[in-house]
């Protein structure tokens, strides 16, 4: 007979991440929110003079057509906007606006509350190692610039909590 299902290593991190998320958008909602979106705004927020759409899709480990839907529910909330690029007019990027910085910053205590909650039972050491091995597997597995990778930018980027599935 297999090995029990509780073993499965992919089994145990989808349905970890699920609990994560769920509890986590339902921390965000005040805000608007999704973990997706919130993601997206983090992101957009944290770039100096934005980000390119392949950029978070390859972060985020999204298809570009689901960045396109996220973008444009965040422009139409008003939180980020689409600018031409400063290097390469045919290129727009997604950065945050004012309010748009207002909202993550409040969002990200939200968020972090959220994530704890099925955190909990986990000190803060094992939440270290917890990040540190999760961004081992993400390093490892053919993504470069997921969250908890070391890609272009030398540093993984904090998003509050994982994105979606």
């Amino acid at each position: 007979m297999g090995q029990p299902l509780t073993d499965d290593l992919g089994f145990l991190l989808s349905r970890a991440s699920g609990v994560v998320v769920r509890a986590t958008n339902a921390a965000l909602v005040e805000h608007g929110l999704r973990v997706r979106q919130y993601s997206v705004l983090v992101l957009a927020a944290d770039a100096a003079e934005g980000i390119t759409q392949r950029e978070l899709a390859d972060v985020l480990g999204l298809d570009p057509s689901q960045v396109v839907l996220l973008v444009d529910e965040l422009a139409a909330s008003g939180l980020v906007e689409r600018r031409p690029s400063s290097t390469d007019r045919r290129t727009k990027l997604v950065a945050a606006t004012p309010r748009g910085r207002e909202v993550r910053s409040a969002a990200a205590r939200t968020a972090a509350d959220g994530a704890g909650g099925p955190l909990a039972g986990l000190d803060q050491a094992e939440r270290a190692q917890l990040r540190e091995l999760l961004g081992r597997l993400l390093a490892t597995g053919g993504a470069p610039d997921a969250p908890g990778s070391r890609g272009r930018s030398g540093s993984a980027p904090r998003t509050g909590a994982e994105p979606e599935r």
